[in-house]
């Protein structure tokens, strides 16, 4: 069973964020299936790193706009995508180092997160990418 279920709340209607952002749920989904099942440490740490590296990638592309756009929230909006991204780092290396599983406690953390991140933050911006033609 899916931890996160994209519903319209989730969506933030500028189609390439919300293709982003599914992608986002879709790995957290994934990750919380390896732990369920209890995959070997290789699969959730496998899925770990694409959860980092896809955030960078998605938090790259919404910082891109908000440079372009001159975002006025710039600043603090980048400072809760590397805080999300040094936590996200943070459980990967004390999992890699056997000081942690991927627990139910980790998993909250990462859909609460994404929901709050999402239905908070990113919805302050939406105005302004649809003035800039972006939907």
């Amino acid at each position: 069973m899916a931890l996160i279920q994209w519903d319209k709340s989730l969506s933030i209607d500028v189609a390439v964020v919300d293709t982003q952002h599914k992608k986002l749920v879709d790995i957290i989904n994934g990750l919380h299936d390896a732990m369920v099942q209890g995959k070997a440490k290789e699969v959730v740490g496998k899925v770990l790193n694409e959860l980092i590296s896809y955030t960078k990638t998605h938090f790259s592309m919404e910082e891109k706009y908000f440079d372009q756009f001159g975002y006025a929230d710039t600043v603090a909006h980048k400072k809760e995508h590397a805080d999300f991204i040094q936590k996200v780092a943070d459980f990967k290396g004390k999992f890699d180092a056997g000081k942690m599983g991927v627990s139910l406690e980790v998993m909250t953390f990462l859909s609460d997160w994404l929901r709050k991140h999402i239905k908070g933050t990113d919805k302050k911006y939406v105005q302004l990418f649809h003035a800039k033609g972006l939907k």
